[in-house]
C-alpha cells in the first residue's frame, strides 16, 4: 500500500496539482491584500469615509462601534462588509483565471491549427498522413497532388 501512495504521489500531474495549489493560495494572499489594503479604502473614501470591514449588523441588540469590539465582547453579528470584500475577491480571481484560461485555449487551438497545416488526411483510411506525403503510411495507398484533382490508386 505504500508502494502504490509513492507511485501515486510522484506522478507529474498529482504533483503539478499540489505546486497549482500553493500557487493559487499564494496568488489569493495577494488579490486579498490589493482588495482589502488598495481597492477598497479608495472605494470607501468615496462613498464617504467607509471601511467595508467594519460593516456589520449586531444581532445582540447593543451598539458597537467596530467590528473587533463587537468579536471582542462575543456578540452575534452578521459581517456583510467582510463578505462585500470576499464576494470581490473571488470575482478578481474567477477573473483573472478567466483570462488565463482563455489564454491557454487560444494557444492550444493555434497548436491544433498548425498541426492540421502539416497534415492531410488519406481520402481511403482517414488517418492523417504529413501534407507532403504522396503515399499514405498506413494503408500504402498514393495519394494526390491537391492541383491533380482526386486520389489515385
Amino acid at each position: 500500500m505504500l508502494k502504490e501512495f509513492k507511485e501515486f504521489a510522484m506522478r507529474g500531474n498529482v504533483i503539478d496539482l499540489a505546486v497549482g495549489v500553493i500557487i493559487g493560495a499564494a496568488f489569493n494572499k495577494i488579490v486579498t491584500s490589493f482588495v482589502n489594503d488598495i481597492l477598497m479604502p479608495p472605494i470607501g473614501l468615496l462613498l464617504g469615509h467607509i471601511d467595508f470591514s467594519n460593516l456589520f449588523i449586531d444581532l445582540s441588540g447593543n451598539s458597537y462601534r467596530t467590528l473587533s469590539e463587537a468579536k471582542e465582547a462575543g456578540a452575534p453579528t452578521l459581517n456583510y462588509g467582510v463578505f462585500i470584500n470576499h464576494v470581490i475577491d473571488f470575482l478578481i480571481v474567477a477573473f483573472a483565471l478567466f483570462l488565463l484560461i482563455r489564454q491557454i485555449n487560444r494557444l492550444a487551438n493555434l497548436k491544433k491549427e498548425k498541426k492540421a497545416e502539416e497534415t492531410k488526411e488519406c481520402p481511403y483510411c482517414l488517418s492523417a498522413v504529413p501534407a507532403k506525403a504522396t503515399r499514405c503510411a498506413h494503408c500504402t495507398s498514393h495519394l494526390a497532388e491537391k492541383n491533380a484533382g482526386s486520389a489515385l490508386e
